[in-house]
């Protein structure tokens, strides 16, 4: 089923919504949620509460790309459930993902800071949309759905250690350029 004929079905409020948006787009959400959490039962209940929440916001959101809005809603969904999980623990896979990328990028705890966050996403979007696609998939697969460098060298056929020396290599070009953008000294 396409993602306008789902988008139809919630607008019709059908019940078929929700299971014509799993099956199209449920192993993505899925692993989206599992990467961060690490644990299949808080996975599936994020995935129930990302259905819960695409329903309530379609309408009167027509969202285009459909995987990419759910996805977007499992990952802050799951990172909620995580920071509330792990309070005084580490989920390896996870705390990885975002220790690796912490040098690169400062916190946002005022007003001025988080202004200051939103310049810092247009920058981080520019650093991505100069990338090859290549470097930009395997920039997303780490950070965004925070795959494993194994589980990305398994779909990109590369090597772990190619993986992983690449994402160092661009997790330097994008220290760098925050540096010449002003955001890090």
């Amino acid at each position: 089923m396409t993602d306008t004929a789902i988008l139809d079905l919630f607008f019709e409020r059908s019940e078929q919504a929700i299971s014509a948006l799993d099956t199209a787009h449920g192993a993505a959400v899925r692993r989206v949620a599992y990467n961060i959490l690490g644990s299949i039962q808080d996975a599936e209940e994020c995935v129930n509460d990302t259905w819960l929440a695409a329903w309530n916001a379609i309408p009167p959101s027509r969202p285009d790309p459909l995987r990419t809005f759910v996805c977007k809603i499992a990952r802050n969904l799951a990172a909620k459930r995580y920071h509330a999980n792990t309070a005084a623990k580490r989920n390896s896979q996870y705390d990885v993902a975002l220790d690796e990328l912490a040098e690169c990028l400062p916190g946002a705890d005022t007003p001025e800071e988080a202004l200051a966050a939103r310049e810092l996403a247009k920058a981080l979007n520019r650093f991505l949309g100069a990338l090859p696609y290549d470097d930009r998939y395997l920039f997303m697969r780490r950070f965004w759905y925070a795959d494993s460098p194994a589980q990305i060298a398994a779909q990109t056929g590369k090597s772990v250690n190619a993986v992983s020396v690449r994402l160092h290599r661009l997790r330097g070009k994008l220290k760098k350029q925050l540096e010449k953008e002003g955001f890090l000294p």
